[in-house]
């Protein structure tokens, strides 16, 4: 008898907003009903039902001992780094047997740039009154959670430049919602700085919730105290395809253990909006002038990937 795959466990960071928390359970049902031959539940870390040890708990029931846990979260701050590895570790305490391995966060994933790509351009297309912008003539400010954890606030950034990279606009900036600076006036402040006249606010969440509800009225406020900039809100991620897709391709790694570091957003392994020539391009090894021996530690890539500078 051929042994049955891991169960996929998706880790939520919780929500006070009922919607979010409703949109997580309907995104876990979904992936479930597109993966029949999977065992797959899901948790929150805190705030909202189910809790993540009711999540084990019940494939446990199901005759499940091996599983793959995949955060559902952007960046890796204090959930994704310790929160949920703690809670994991409690589970494998309450239920001898198990074993899980455990995948990365989503972000900044080139398939959800796309997500947000799209959002901007809903966000500038010609819907009743609008009229369609120009990129070249917009500002983005992405709006992230914010953090405590410098690291997960830096992977804000890198989203926010590889959103810009090869897109067209004017620009991306960044800000947060909570827990770390510049706050959403802050960074429409600086956009204008910059010298935004159209500026589109895009949140930087997979659901709806209260901080996305905050980003969109701290935006409008700001927007009725300067009329004389055009300001648009974008929406949330949301259950998109690619959503589901790239739960699976975290899934898939945790199970084969292959935890690429930044490879998502590599421009000589996936086609970046006009960097597509790269991909596959051969890599030369390089040699710092005062080092006799010098070797990148690429073994868990695919191929001779060594970045050249």
């Amino acid at each position: 008898m051929t042994t049955p795959p891991p169960a996929l466990l998706i880790a939520g960071h919780g929500t006070r907003d009922e919607a979010g928390a409703e949109a997580f359970r309907d995104f876990v049902r979904e992936l479930g009903a597109r993966h029949p031959e999977l065992p797959v539940a899901g948790g929150f870390i805190e705030l909202s039902p189910p809790p993540l040890g009711d999540a084990v708990t019940e494939l446990v029931e199901r005759g499940v001992r091996r599983f793959a846990a995949v955060p559902l979260m952007l960046v890796s701050a204090g959930h994704a780094k310790g929160d949920i590895p703690a809670a994991l570790s409690r589970e494998k305490e309450r239920h001898p047997g198990i074993s899980y391995t455990y995948g990365r966060p989503l972000g900044p994933h080139p398939a959800l740039l796309n997500v947000l790509e799209r959002r901007l351009d809903e966000a500038l297309g010609a819907t009743g009154s609008r009229t369609p912008m120009d990129r070249a003539d917009v500002t983005v400010l992405l709006v992230g959670r914010g953090s405590t954890d410098p690291d997960a606030n830096a992977e804000v950034y890198k989203a926010a430049r590889l959103l810009w990279e090869g897109r067209g606009y004017a620009g991306v900036e960044t800000a947060f919602v909570s827990l770390a600076a510049p706050d959403v006036p802050s960074g429409l402040d600086r956009c204008v700085a910059l010298g935004a006249r159209r500026i589109v606010v895009l949140p930087y969440f997979l659901f709806t919730g209260i901080l996305p509800d905050r980003v969109r009225q701290q935006t409008e406020g700001w927007a009725a105290a300067h009329p004389e900039v055009e300001v648009r809100s974008a929406d949330v991620i949301g259950p998109e395809p690619e959503l589901l897709d790239l739960v699976m391709e975290r899934y898939q790694e945790a199970v084969k253990g292959d935890l690429r570091m930044n490879c998502d957003s590599c421009v000589y392994r996936i086609a970046l909006p006009g960097f597509e020539d790269k991909v596959g391009l051969p890599q030369q090894p390089h040699f710092h002038p005062d080092d006799d021996d010098h070797h990148h530690g690429h073994g868990h890539h695919h191929g001779s990937h060594t970045h050249a500078h």
